[in-house]
């Protein structure tokens, strides 16, 4: 048989499950959301605009969040979802919490669209009824896992025992975020692979035990 008219049979594409379609649009109405968030501000985020520009009906919006605060929920939620790889086999204390602020600086070289719609997000908080209690949430969590690594520290010796475990959480999380803001305005003034073991260092020689 001629090669040029041999046909391959292939094997169906085995359908997507009702769980897996339905995850698979929910992650385009997301990352329509951090489109729009990041091309024309917060306004532009409604549930008819998530709906055009993800290829859906608002109705398709509504029907998976149920509101835009649901949304913007969902959104905070998941936006920065494993920002930081390679914790998982550090146990909580001082290592975890060094490795957790240079992997953070560091993750900033390649953050995409949501994490720069998150910030943006996270910048309004303050005076956005709709946003204030969905960011003060997720700050809070941060800090608790913060938290959790100074007070760890201070239980294995590793870290000096009259070191506030909450204070500690609030600096950090206000250094990490105003050094992605700062990346986020101009990024060629960050250079994350200089700056994030300055300041892992830095807390290293502030927090450890002598």
């Amino acid at each position: 048989m001629d090669a040029g008219t041999t046909t391959e049979r292939t094997s169906p594409r085995p359908r997507r499950t009702q769980e897996e379609r339905r995850a698979h649009t929910e992650s385009a109405l997301l990352a329509a959301a951090a489109d729009l968030v990041v091309e024309a501000g917060v306004p532009a985020l409604t549930l008819a605009r998530v709906g055009e520009r993800a290829g859906y009906s608002r109705g398709i919006v509504t029907h998976h969040f149920g509101s835009k605060q649901a949304l913007l929920e969902a959104f905070a939620r998941s936006a920065q979802a494993g920002f930081v790889a390679d914790l998982d086999d550090v146990p909580p204390g001082l290592e975890h919490l060094l490795r957790l602020v240079a992997g953070y600086v560091r993750a900033l070289a390649g953050a995409g669209v949501a994490s720069r719609a998150f910030l943006l997000l996270w910048a309004t908080a303050p005076t956005s009824p709709e946003l204030a209690p969905i960011f003060t949430e997720r700050d809070e969590r941060f800090r608790a896992d913060l938290r959790t690594d100074v007070a760890q520290g201070i239980a294995d010796g590793t870290v000096r025992p009259d070191v506030d475990p909450h204070a500690v959480a609030v600096a950090v999380l206000g250094q990490l975020r105003g050094i992605s803001m700062q990346h986020q305005l101009a990024p060629k003034t960050v250079d994350t692979e200089v700056v994030a073991p300055l300041v892992a260092d830095t807390w290293r020689r502030s927090l450890r035990a002598d």
